[in-house]
């Protein structure tokens, strides 16, 4: 079969499709270690069968406690321009609108997991604006252009349409987007694609964005590889974890209790010539033996002390490697200070504003292949650093003694660009009140209540 012409739809097609299933084989991995599906820690073959139970018990998934420590701080709070009259409300009511607060949630988490996601931006088309939605890393993967990463040259979207259960994707250029679909599908065979055409319409529609209409955010990227996930670093310590648990919970299952021995006295058999157990040991039990040397005793019980150190220092490995504050991962807190726990956390919150600058340019491109130019409607995110009420009040106090304005200190508390502006408004609203009645007691109106008729106070002691 010939191939197809470089840069042509099919051999765009092709060239994204091998690559978004070999990425896919490579993170899922990851995405099973954050689902708890972990394998299982190796036994020897005699000894599986009798603790299978066990090994399905081993498994303690520190692997989504990363990753949702560092997601959950992530959330963004609005726009603020950057000039006058900007477009901050018209860029919060387009997220809005797209239901973003839960969507970008979902895309950051995907990305966390498996290094990528992205957001579709469509244009309108007649009924409503332009519609974001987050897609899946497995579904999707672009590619830059050549000498300029920042500039998309493809995109393909893939997808199994379960109506039809055919295998469906879109070709995504700056100019053009064409369909296929693969009618057939047979195990260990590529797909065999046809083009998808609309009645009455030219196959290959145009673009009309004029970009590809994707932003990419990427997790932790670096300048010649793409994204990648939190999980990458920290797979063989669970391994390690899952091990020392298994083997802790088989050292439980048969020498954790004291077991008991007797010497110098005649074992019973059976009519068969098997041997009885000749007790049977419980707390209200006595054991009592007719012969003159019978000796009892019992071994000690095994101590699990050294499989709880070893877990616990593949957790602490975890936490240092990840930036993981111990505390989350070891669920201990004992006597622990305000400045202890900012120290604790300091790690983390560096990583946070680390990896928000790559979600930030994707978020950016995004809004602005939506109409919204990114120059004058930056994001705002909400601030992932935990402080009390009271040492974040007095730090205000102190910054407004120094005239820094009153919307900086807004900010600064955490309100979001909506909050701030909404409280603008009732200063003015307050202000005008004010002045109105100040306006209306000069005209004979009926002062309050402790001030005279001539509008001026009383001194006071008078």
């Amino acid at each position: 079969m010939p191939q197809p012409a470089v840069q042509s739809p099919e051999w765009w097609r092709d060239r994204l499709y091998n690559a978004l299933c070999k990425r896919t084989e490579e993170t899922n991995v990851f995405d099973d270690y954050y689902e708890c599906e972990h394998p299982l820690p190796h036994l020897h073959e005699r000894a599986r069968a009798p603790f299978r139970r066990l090994l399905k018990m081993s498994r303690a998934n520190y692997c989504e406690l990363v990753v949702d420590a560092f997601v959950g701080r992530l959330e963004v709070a609005g726009f603020q321009s950057d000039v006058d009259g900007g477009s901050d409300e018209e860029a919060w009511a387009l997220w809005q609108d797209n239901n973003l607060d839960g969507g970008s949630q979902l895309a950051f988490l995907e990305a966390a997991i498996r290094g990528n996601a992205y957001m579709l931006v469509s244009p309108p088309d007649g009924r409503r604006g332009f519609r974001i939605t987050p897609e899946h890393p497995t579904q999707v993967i672009t590619e830059g252009m050549p000498g300029n990463a920042g500039e998309m040259a493809a995109a393909l979207k893939l997808w199994m349409d379960d109506w039809t259960r055919r295998l469906c994707c879109t070709v995504y250029l700056p100019d053009r987007i064409y369909k296929f679909d693969a009618p057939e599908l047979k195990v260990g065979e590529a797909p065999r694609w046809v083009r998808r055409e609309v009645r009455g319409e030219e196959w290959g529609g145009k673009n009309v964005l004029g970009e590809v209409p994707f932003g990419e955010l990427a997790n932790r990227p670096r300048m010649l590889k793409p994204g990648a996930s939190e999980l990458r670093s920290v797979t063989g310590i669970q391994d390690r974890i899952n091990k020392t648990i298994t083997d802790r919970m088989m050292t439980q299952e048969a020498a954790a209790f004291p077991q008991k021995w007797a010497t110098g006295m005649e074992i019973p058999v059976d009519e068969n010539g098997q041997e009885i157990e000749p007790f049977d040991v419980a707390v209200n039990k006595i054991l009592i033996a007719e012969e003159a040397g019978a000796k009892f005793g019992q071994f000690a019980a095994a101590d699990l002390s050294g499989y709880l150190k070893a877990k616990e220092a593949d957790v602490t490995d975890i936490a240092a490697i990840t930036s993981t504050p111990p505390h989350y991962l070891l669920g201990s807190m004992v006597n622990l200070s305000a400045e202890a726990l900012k120290a604790a956390e300091a790690g983390l919150i560096h990583k946070i504003y680390q990896r928000r600058r790559f979600l930030e340019e994707g978020l950016e491109r995004t809004m602005r292949l939506a109409g919204i130019a990114s120059s004058q409607a930056r994001i705002v995110w909400k601030s992932p650093e935990w402080r009390t009420e009271g040492e974040l009040v007095d730090a205000l106090v102190k910054m407004g003694t120094l005239g820094v304005p009153r919307e900086v200190l807004w900010e600064r508390w955490g309100a979001t660009p909506q909050e701030i502006e909404r409280w603008r408004r009732l200063n003015e609203e307050a202000l005008d009140r004010a002045m109105d009645g100040d306006f209306a007691a000069g005209y004979g109106a009926k002062p309050e209540a402790g001030i005279p008729e001539d509008g001026v106070p009383a001194a006071v002691g008078e």
